[in-house]
């Protein structure tokens, strides 16, 4: 799980093998969890992260 970014309490990371899925990247807060798609930015999955820290969480990303 290479980390991209550390932003604030934020790390955005990839893992090197999800050969089935679109180019993408993690997000993981505490226990929290997301998952952005890259082209066009979009979320994937979210898991536990309210609306206003996904909105933050796209411009990072």
């Amino acid at each position: 799980m290479p980390t991209i970014l550390r932003y604030e309490a934020y790390r955005l990371y990839f893992f090197s093998h999800e050969p089935n899925e679109p180019p993408h990247v993690h997000i993981d807060r505490d226990r929290l969890s997301a998952k952005f798609w890259l082209s066009p930015v979009s979320l994937a999955r979210n898991r536990g992260f309210n609306a206003r820290d996904l909105r933050r969480i796209e411009v990072i990303v």
